[in-house]
């Protein structure tokens, strides 16, 4: 019997206790947590393999959806709502499924199964599928807000002791969070240089052996990552 680990992210606490019983009933589904809004549930996925995560769509701040797209590498996911207008744009995101409140036994049952049957052989996860929309853009939590940044404005990142330092043409957004979190979050095109920067390669301008130049700024280039650095510079 393959067990699944999942977690539980909604903001409505009777709604959170519902999917702990409904759990409850299934043996070999482990909730390893439950969270009031998807920041919270960020660094246990940062840290630890979570198979599902049952996943409320209406949430202050940052919605369900959003917080889908933002994840790379996402666990499966299963929708809870209440809104049935939100099913196609779910489907479109390659869920396991959607599941609308008050959700029922039977119902919930029927959505884990599902789950369980892409489970192969070995007892690995099949590979999710990539979802068809692209993911251009990410949310960062800065002066009590969330706060919206595409990718493709981000020239460089720089570590600052507890917090990261997103520099983009317009502005410098700090977040509390380490480089090597934030790395993970990032997509194809960046790049990590030094313990302290990752810089988007879109917008290297020059480089030498000790530094890269994006414009007129100079970013060292750490020694531990000049071989590596090299090879994808000279390959650009």
């Amino acid at each position: 019997m393959t067990r699944l680990t999942c977690i539980a992210i909604d903001d409505e606490p009777l709604a959170l206790e519902v999917i702990k019983t409904h759990v409850s009933q299934i043996p070999d589904l482990d909730l390893i947590d439950t969270f009031p809004n998807p920041v919270e549930a960020t660094a246990l996925l940062q840290s630890q393999q979570i198979d599902l995560i049952f996943l409320d769509i209406e949430m202050p701040l940052v919605s369900g959806i959003d917080f889908l797209k933002s994840l790379r590498n996402p666990p499966q996911v299963i929708f809870t709502t209440a809104y049935r207008h939100y099913a196609i744009e779910s489907y479109e995101l390659d869920v396991v499924d959607y599941l609308l409140k008050p959700i029922s036994f039977p119902r919930f049952f029927k959505a884990v199964t599902k789950l369980k049957n892409q489970v192969t052989g070995t007892g690995a996860m099949a590979p999710r599928q990539e979802p068809a929309l692209v993911h251009d853009h990410i949310y960062v939590n800065a002066n009590k807000k969330f706060i919206k940044i595409r990718f493709q404005d981000i020239q460089y990142v720089e570590s600052v002791k507890d917090y990261v330092r997103i520099h983009t043409a317009e502005q410098r957004i700090m977040t509390k969070e380490s480089l090597s979190q934030f790395e993970q979050k990032l997509p194809k095109g960046f790049l990590r240089i030094h313990r302290s920067f990752i810089v988007n390669l879109s917008y290297v301008t020059a480089f030498t052996k000790v530094d890269v130049e994006i414009g007129t700024t100079e970013i060292p280039i750490g020694a531990s990552y000049k071989e590596a650095v090299m090879q994808v510079l000279k390959k650009e």
